[in-house]
Order: C-alpha cells, then sequence, then structure tokens
C-alpha cells in the first residue's frame, strides 16, 4: 500500500466519475431486482436501486475525496478510510462478495499525483452465487446430501449455456464458425462468449446466440474480464486497466480494424450493454 499511495501518514487526493457509478448501478440492476444471495434488507433491493442511481444522478461529473492512512491497524494489510462523502457513497452502494475497486495512479498536469477510483461488478461471483444451494439438516453443523431436485430440459440447456455448451453453442458456431481476431476455425480451440454476462442476462438472452461470440481462450479472456470490447463500426478497444507493457503483448491494438467481427442489429445491442456496464474503460 505505502509504495502505491505514499509515506505512513499519507492523504491521498481521490476522485470517482458519475458516469462509472451509473455505469456500475446498471451493471448490477438485474443483481438489485433478482439478489443471488441473502443481502440485509434484500426485500428492499429493487427500491434501493431507484434511490442510490437517483442519488447519482444528483451529483457533480467528478466526486473528489480524500483517503488516509489507517496506520494504527497492525497486520499485513494496507487500510485507508475516510470521512468524506466520495468514500461513504462506495461503502454504501458496495454489494458484498460481488463488488470490487480498482484504484488507477495518474499524475495531473501541474505533477500532482492523484488517484482514480472505479466500482466493478463481479459477474462470475454473482454467477456462483446463484448456483451455490447448500442443503443442511439434521445435527448443528452437519451437512447431509439431499437429491437434486428435478429440472427441466429448458433448464439444463440454461445451464449448459453458461459453460458455452450445448444447442447455445451450436447455434452460435454456424454463425460465427471462427475467431474474428486470430481466425481459428477449430471448434476444439474457440470460447463460445457471452457478450451480456450469463449473471445479468434473463433466459432468453442466456440462450440467445445473438449474445455470443466465438473467440480465441485469450481474447475471449480479455472479453469476459471487460478488458476488451469492441465498438460500432468493428474496432478493438483494449482498457486502461491493462499495463502498456501488457497491452504490447496481446497481439492486438487499440482501433484494430475487425473486418469479420459478426455485428448485426441484435449484437449490436447487446454489446452496447458490453460497453457500457462490462467493459473496464
Amino acid at each position: 500500500m505505502y509504495p502505491f499511495f505514499g509515506n505512513e501518514g499519507f492523504v491521498a487526493k481521490c476522485f470517482l466519475l458519475k458516469s462509472d457509478l451509473l455505469s456500475y448501478m446498471n451493471a448490477l440492476h438485474a443483481e438489485y431486482m433478482h439478489p443471488s444471495q441473502d443481502y440485509r434488507g434484500a426485500a428492499v433491493m429493487p427500491r434501493l436501486w431507484k434511490e442510490r442511481v437517483a442519488k447519482i444522478e444528483k451529483l457533480p461529473e467528478v466526486i473528489e475525496f480524500n483517503v488516509t492512512a489507517q496506520d494504527q491497524i497492525e497486520g499485513a494489510r494496507g487500510y485507508v478510510n475516510s470521512k468524506d462523502p466520495g468514500y461513504q457513497l462506495i461503502r454504501e452502494i458496495s454489494l458484498p462478495l460481488v463488488s470490487y475497486i480498482s484504484v488507477m495512479q495518474l499524475t495531473d498536469s501541474s505533477g500532482a499525483t492523484l488517484y482514480y477510483w472505479k466500482l466493478f461488478a463481479d459477474f462470475e461471483a454473482i454467477s456462483d452465487k446463484r448456483e451455490a444451494l447448500v442443503f443442511t439438516y439434521g445435527k448443528k453443523g452437519v451437512e447431509m446430501p439431499i437429491p437434486e431436485p428435478k429440472i427441466s430440459s429448458r433448464q439444463k440447456e440454461i445451464r449448459k449455456a453458461r459453460q458455452g455448451q450445448g444447442i447455445y453453442r451450436d447455434k452460435l458456431l454456424s454463425e460465427c464458425p471462427f475467431c474474428p481476431i486470430t481466425m481459428i476455425n477449430d471448434e476444439r480451440l474457440l470460447i463460445a462468449s457471452h457478450i451480456k454476462p450469463w449473471a445479468v442476462a434473463n433466459d432468453i438472452e442466456r440462450l440467445d446466440p445473438k449474445n455470443g461470440l466465438m473467440l480465441s481462450p485469450l481474447y475471449d479472456k480479455l472479453f469476459d474480464r471487460g478488458l476488451m470490447t469492441f465498438t460500432e463500426d468493428r474496432r478493438i478497444v483494449l482498457s486502461n486497466w491493462i499495463s502498456p507493457m501488457n497491452k504490447a503483448r496481446l497481439g492486438v491494438k487499440d482501433g484494430q480494424f475487425i473486418q469479420l467481427l459478426p455485428l448485426d442489429t441484435a449484437r449490436q445491442s447487446y454489446l452496447q450493454f458490453h460497453r457500457s456496464s462490462v467493459f473496464k474503460g
């Protein structure tokens, strides 16, 4: 922590962007409407979403705050704190286990150091929470297995779709038989990647091949983690949260035109969500 923020007793000047906060809330809309875990006050989550979005919309475009070192706390971890409204807003709208914060160190035109904070939704964690059903009964502390409930064929297909398998993958392969970046067409080396993440898609979207791209593993990982996206005119955009050194190693560049990227009207709609709520710009 200290090499990043400064020496012991530091006071770091930080900021949030209102547009980032609105994108974060939009990404978590489905989680607020249909919670994946037993949040305290889960029954009022839909109302909380509306209230929090309304609160954010009233804020300035840039929300500034300071954080200070908590040097009095011993241990291997580093801690910061702040009484400023911007920091308290982060504490208010972060959801346990499915939200995380990234901080980027910047330098302004005068040479001063600033810290750009951005909240993200962890779509993989949301997916895991939705499927983590634990049944406990009998003596305290003893977990007993029970038979898995019967599920419909549609539910089975939805489960397969999360893994990029089944009918979803077959239909997507028929539309996109190769990775448009590498041109690899061996389906064993391709991943059926959802554009709008499985965790926040509805059942129709999860099985819709228009909500997918066939990508080689590296580019699937970049796309899935929001570290790469595509513009409406088929150009690659790489996240600023990738270091310049690693960007140079990826084999693609910002603005690179991908001629064979399959972008019809339906995929454009899904990609708009990806750009606004998944991509880490």
